[in-house]
Parts: C-alpha cells; structure tokens; sequence
C-alpha cells in the first residue's frame, strides 16, 4: 500500500494507473508522428506539442478513472475493463472537444486525436495483459505474519484467500490462553526459542497485531525486536483500515481513535478550499442543469398528483437539522403511514421516479444546499432524524459521521449499494468514517471522478 494524501492506495493500482498515463502520452506522440508523415510537413518543436499531447493524456486518464477502470473487478476481468475503457474514451473526446471550444487551438487535431484515441486503446489493453499476469502471481502481495489464532487472525486468514487480496498470511502465532477457536496450523509462541529469525525465516514484511485479548499478553520485547529489524508492526484496525478502505468497527475501540492521526477535515486552508469550491461548481452545475431539473418536475407533476418538489428535514454538520430540496420520485402518499427505508422494487416509486431515482437526477435540487453551506459536494449522505435516532442507539460512533458536513456524494457511496437497513447502514458508517478520519482535497477529487461510475452504472439505486 502506498499512503498519498493520507489515503491508501494498492501499489499495483498506482503502478498501473502511472503506466498508464504515460502509454495515452504516447499513443498521443505516436498519432502526431502518424499524421504529420501522412501530410508530409514539418512536425515541429516537440515543446510546441507537448501541452496537446500532456492535455489528451491528462483527461483520458482522468475518464478512466471515473469510470472504475481501477476497481478490482477490472483489474481482474479485461472484458469488463475494456467495456469502461470504451466508454472513458468516448468521455474524453467529448471532454477534449469541450476544452478545443473554450480554448480554440490548446486540443489536439481532430484527425490526430482520432489516431491517438485508437493507439490509446490498443496501448491501454496490451498493458492490462501484462499487469494480469504479474497480478495473477505473488509479486505484489505482501506476506503478512499474524499474532493470534483466535478468530479475529481467522478473518485475517480468509481475507487473504480472496483474489482481490494484497497480502498474504504465511503464519499464525497462538499466543496461550484465549478463545478456543484456532487457526489451523497455528504455532506455538511457546515453541519459538528466537521469534525475530523465526519472522526473517517467513520473509515476512508486516507484523499484524490480532489478538482476542491483549491485556498482559502483548510480548513488547518481541515486537520492539521485530520492528528494528525493518518489519512493519500494525495494530489489527490499522491494517484492515488500510485494506478494505473503512474503519472496521467490530476491531474498533475509542483509544485507537483517538491516537491514531487524521480527523483534520477542519483544517482552514483544506476548509476554505472546499467552501469556495462548492460554491463555484454549485453555482456552475445549477445554471447547466437547470433545464433538466425543470423537464422532470413537468414529468414528475403529469404523472401523479402532488408538488414536484418537496422538502425533507435531514441531520447535517454537528448534528444540527436542515431541509434538502429535492424532485418528488414516490407517491404523494408514500409515508402515510411514516417514514421508511426505500425497499426493493418500491410500490411507493412512479415510473419517472425510479428512472431519475436510477440516474441521481432527483438529487440535482440539492445543489442549492450547497451553495446555502448546509451541504457539500462530498461528504457523508445526510440522515433523516428518525433514522439517525435508531442508528446512533444500535451503531457505535455513528454520531462522529455528523463531525464533517454532509455531501451529494461520498465515499461510502462509491463504495456500497443503496443501504436500506440496520447493517447496511453499519457498513456504510465504516466507510464514513474512514473519510472523516483520512479527508484530504485529493480524496475528494477521487471521489469525484468515482462518481461517475456510479451514475454511469447505477448498481444499487432505489
């Protein structure tokens, strides 16, 4: 894992995502070259290019990653990666014909970009084959040795089983009492006379702490032994923070929170950037997508009886409430008989409802909570009061998630389907809290760009 702006990232996901930004560079020289020798003329400085060419390989790149080509699954499946690549290009010809019109003479030649687009494709897929055979191997998965054998190592174990895993349990050390339950092959601490050659002769690179109890069993002479010999030494909800992407609340406790960095979502320059960057994109998104908000509120109001739109009270920044706009997508009478939780293929919902249910267009009145302040662009999905009563008695630090303002968009919702009950608000809340905990400019940016996949492939709206 590579930490960059406090969030974590695979390495075999930065490695790839660096290849392939310099390949659409590339291709972008290749199709200049290409085209020049087709006309016969001199092709000029490369200085005079390289702004074109760093310009097309900067936006598709940036396509590409909004619409989830670094997930897992593409990683491992090059038919559902070259499904998004298809659909990232076609994303950023729109978005570089965009950037020609603002900046007449910046893009590159239509005819060039064509060839660029074509090479790009073919560079991109080639580089996919080569990575899915170095994945497919252990060379990026680190070898992990586990202290405990109870079932939080177990957890451990299994995790490492997956495919989509980047590490690897070489062992199990049971620590003497605790649980009954035991990883299989688990050794003895009993049974090592030297326990830092017993971890260089398992070549492994991190000590992961996953003890059921670690009052008076912590071996400290072990671990400082271990740890200047150049292994990492990790506490169990540090690791799995780090892995999965979200606080695991079942290994969480308040001490680790509280030690642990992060939390800084209030600093004054990060805050002040993001306040004027809501109220620019805002303002700009409100005036482009206005007469698309006004076409569904006439199919919305043609279709049932009622207002359009309506006002629902949601628990924002401190706990505080406030009301957030939004296009009518149920029934007038959807809550006679109160609130609840959208269900699967929901009677409440009309048929204009469920589509802009699916697209997030009944989320575009929103906008204007945004540029109020009672929102942000990206944050944690506010909560209705009635909800957020039930879920801060049966959750833990559930009301921490209300220490950042909440968002149109957000981790947990780039990262988990539409939650419609106790567990699926859990483990929403782990992914809420590793944004609270890890924001930076950067994680939103990725979020962002990730927000496309969601609207482009719709997994899990209600």
């Amino acid at each position: 894992m590579i930490r960059l702006f406090k969030h974590y990232i695979p390495f075999e996901v930065m490695l790839l995502c660096l290849v392939d930004l310099l390949l659409l560079a590339l291709a972008a020289e290749i199709g200049w070259q290409f085209r020049i020798f087709q006309l016969g003329i001199d092709p000029g400085a490369f200085l005079s290019r390289l702004p074109g060419i760093a310009g097309f390989a900067v936006i598709v790149w940036l396509a590409i990653i909004a619409v989830g080509t670094y997930t897992p699954l593409a990683l491992r499946s090059l038919r559902y990666a070259l499904a998004r690549m298809f659909v990232a290009l076609g994303l950023g010809i729109f978005a570089i014909s965009f950037v020609n019109l603002v900046f007449p003479g910046t893009a590159l030649w239509r005819s060039i970009l064509l060839y660029a687009m074509g090479i790009g494709l073919v560079l991109l897929v080639a580089n996919r084959l080569v990575f899915s055979r170095i994945i497919g191997t252990q060379a990026f998965r680190r070898r992990i040795l586990v202290l405990g054998a109870g079932p939080r190592a177990q957890r451990l174990v299994d995790m490492s089983n997956h495919p989509d895993s980047g590490f690897k349990v070489v062992a199990c050390v049971a620590m003497g009492s605790g649980s009954d339950e035991r990883v299989d092959n688990a050794i003895e601490r009993a049974s090592i006379t030297d326990f830092g050659r017993f971890v260089a002769g398992h070549g492994a690179h991190e000590l992961v702490l996953a003890m059921q109890e670690r009052r008076n069993t912590l071996p400290l002479k072990d671990l400082l032994r271990v740890k200047t010999t150049g292994v990492d030494v990790s506490d169990l909800s540090g690791f799995l923070e780090r892995e999965t992407g979200r606080l695991d609340l079942d290994t969480l406790n308040p001490s680790w929170l509280i030690f642990s960095d992060g939390f800084t979502a209030g600093q004054r320059l990060s805050s002040i950037a993001k306040r004027i960057f809501d109220i620019v994109a805002s303002l700009l998104l409100l005036v482009i997508a206005l007469p698309l908000i006004i076409i569904f509120a006439v199919l919305v109001k043609l279709e049932s009886r009622g207002p359009a739109f309506y006002r629902q009270v949601r628990v924002g920044l401190f706990g505080e409430p406030f009301q957030i706009p939004k296009l009518r997508s149920m029934r007038q009478d959807a809550e006679a008989d109160g609130a609840k939780w959208a269900e699967k293929d929901d009677p409440r919902i009309t048929r204009v409802g469920r589509f802009i249910r699916t697209v997030r267009i009944d989320e575009l009145p929103q906008l204007w909570s945004v540029l109020k302040g009672e929102m942000s662009f990206v944050g944690p999905r506010p909560e209705r009061p009635q909800f957020v009563a039930e879920l801060e008695e049966k959750l833990p630090y559930y009301a921490e998630r209300h220490m950042v303002k909440p968002g149109i968009t957000g981790w947990a919702q780039i990262n988990y389907p539409y939650g419609a009950s106790i567990e699926d608000a859990r483990s929403k809340l782990e992914y809420d809290l590793y944004y609270a905990k890890n924001y930076s400019p950067f994680l939103d940016l990725l979020i962002l760009l990730q927000t496309g996949r969601v609207i482009l492939w719709p997994e899990g709206a209600r």
